[in-house]
């Protein structure tokens, strides 16, 4: 069919020219066959013109009446309307009916942080835990320090190589690297942007002993060859869902709460070096925003903590009975 040629044609070139990850293109090739089912229910022609504005907007009700929440639809938006510039691009439609469509408002959500004082206990040395190994305890040490330290994205953190590799077994190239000389980590962020993030003292000396502990397990297992800086027991590289699910266990035993992931360690290091230094540009450098409206929220995020120690400490802040 041409409408599937056509979205296929799309996410190959989102793939090789913008690089784009495999997840996301996951997620537009979701949101494109989508596009192309509420077509096929709306006429039976392939051509992308009869499309119109009109059309769209009754299948952006319908799917908020089914339940799909304004983030998605402006998400599934977005992507519609990439796919139509690419098709105005090759001549196939006359205008991108999708740039007159606006999504409904989603309610405004502050990211979730920690305070300093459960940072600091999340991060604690921890005592040595019943059916972890060492290997595990010293590693997972690791992960909780450097995403604190630096605020990498999950699939910024697990993509992580224990040094710059070029050349290697078929030709692999690092995409993320640990620096130790430096004191630094490299990544690749979102749309291939690469960035430079340092890492602290504690974060550096939690890494130092990991590095220990992977090198002499390697030397234990010399049949294996593998870059990646954390790896599993069995010498693979380990993926975002077990490093949620440790993270999640280390919360629970170290601070009592089961709600905290990857993401959350990241916000707080955005708090936290905000409230601190007052440098929102910085702030955007490090986290890899590719716009400043979207560090901003933690400005929101600082006010909120202000607010709260003014009333609990200014005897006029709150009418007492």
């Amino acid at each position: 069919m041409a409408r599937a040629a056509d979205v296929a044609a799309y996410l190959s070139r989102l793939e090789t020219e913008r690089g784009y990850s495999p997840h996301t293109i996951a997620g537009y090739r979701r949101d494109l066959t989508m596009l192309v089912s509420l077509h096929e229910q709306a006429s039976r022609k392939q051509d992308w013109n009869t499309i119109t504005d009109g059309h769209l907007r009754r299948w952006v009700a319908q799917l908020a009446r089914q339940g799909l929440g304004p983030k998605s639809i402006a998400r599934m938006l977005s992507a519609w309307r990439g796919f139509f510039d690419a098709l105005a691009d090759a001549g196939k439609v006359d205008i991108n009916p999708v740039r007159t469509v606006r999504a409904p408002k989603p309610p405004r959500r502050l990211p979730k942080a920690l305070s300093v004082d459960q940072a600091m206990q999340l991060v604690a040395e921890p005592e040595p835990d019943g059916g972890d190994t060492r290997l595990e305890r010293i590693r997972d040490q690791a992960i909780i320090e450097l995403l604190y330290s630096s605020g990498l994205r999950l699939s910024e953190l697990t993509s992580l190589d224990v040094a710059y590799v070029h050349g290697g077994r078929a030709g692999y190239r690092s995409l993320s690297w640990l620096d130790q000389d430096a004191a630094e980590v490299t990544v690749q962020g979102k749309g291939g942007k690469k960035r430079s993030v340092p890492v602290g003292g504690p974060a550096m000396a939690a890494l130092h002993a990991w590095c220990r502990v992977r090198r002499d397990w390697l030397l234990q297992h010399p049949e294996r060859e593998i870059p990646a800086l954390f790896i599993t027991r069995r010498g693979t590289r380990l993926c975002n869902r077990s490093v949620q699910l440790r993270i999640k266990q280390l919360a629970i035993r170290r601070s009592s709460s089961a709600s905290v992931h990857p993401h959350v360690l990241r916000h707080s290091f955005a708090s936290h070096l905000l409230q601190s230094s007052g440098d929102l540009r910085a702030v955007q450098e490090l986290l890899g925003h590719a716009n400043i409206s979207t560090t901003q929220i933690y400005t929101a995020l600082d006010f909120q903590r202000l607010a709260a120690v003014y009333d609990a400490a200014h005897p006029r802040a709150r009418r007492r009975e």
